[in-house]
């Protein structure tokens, strides 16, 4: 018989000093999990290093699409992002403009749903149940995901399976997983291990777990013991590539 393992054999995580190095590996159709909330604790020195190099027909799991001129918003000004995973989009008007005209692909999810999606997906549980979303276009199916040029629909979501639980009706989503996470963090030892500030945690952390190659990038990286064990967030064996990043512009929404 085979065996499961949540964990695989990992190497000693790598650091960079170049974003662009760090995830110049990623290529054109990869599904990458993208941290952040609105625009707190948003990895923005390695969305730059992909908008260096270009790599196209992205599917972006993010709680957002950033803004116009920053973040993932710059990967859709350039193209280079086929489809989003979003729970809200309302403040990228390029993003808006290419959902209607049919050049992106948009699959909305209730934003409770996608953390736990994310969580899952890192935990090894291939589908849950969640009340989020019954009696809804979530739980019926249909609802736009791509748009022809002429208006119609060319994608629509599909409608979820529901079962009955104590009185109560349920549907069920399936797990996320990617095959890049890039995410913020605010320090990392010298051995890999990270911690972030406050509610820049947000959806960084369950990314870290949930892709096969997770990339970081931090404000400083500090000496070994300087972390207690027990304040560390995310251990450095779900930690493959660590970047100190140059700059941080610190928006506000």
């Amino acid at each position: 018989c085979g065996c499961y393992f949540s964990t695989s054999c990992h190497r000693n995580t790598k650091f960079y000093t170049d974003p662009v190095e760090a995830v110049k590996d990623i290529p054109n159709g990869a599904t990458i999990l993208v941290g952040g909330f609105g625009l707190c604790g948003i990895p923005e020195n390695l969305i730059e290093g992909l908008l260096k190099t270009g790599v196209k027909g992205i599917t972006a799991v993010s709680n957002n699409a950033g803004v116009d001129n920053f973040g993932l918003g710059l990967l859709l000004q350039t193209k280079q992002i086929k489809r989003m995973v979003s729970s809200y989009v309302g403040e990228n008007a390029e993003f808006e403009r290419q959902y209607l005209s049919g050049e992106l692909e948009v699959e909305l999810t209730p934003q409770g749903t996608l953390a736990e999606r994310i969580r899952a997906g890192g935990a090894g549980i291939p589908a849950f149940y969640t009340s989020t979303g019954y009696g809804t276009l979530v739980q019926e199916g249909g609802a736009p995901i791509k748009y022809n040029t002429d208006g119609t629909i060319a994608i629509a979501s599909q409608p979820r399976e529901v079962r009955e639980f104590d009185g109560r009706h349920f549907i069920l989503e399936q797990s996320i997983t990617g095959d890049f996470a890039l995410v913020k963090a605010w320090k990392a030892d010298r051995a890999g291990n990270i911690i972030f500030r406050k509610t820049a945690r947000n959806f960084n952390q369950p990314m870290c777990k949930a892709a096969k190659t997770t990339v970081v990038e931090v404000e400083e990286i500090v000496d070994v013991g300087a972390f207690a064990p027990e304040d560390i967030h995310v251990p450095k064996i779900y930690v493959d590539r660590l970047l100190q990043g140059e700059k941080f512009e610190k928006r506000i929404e």
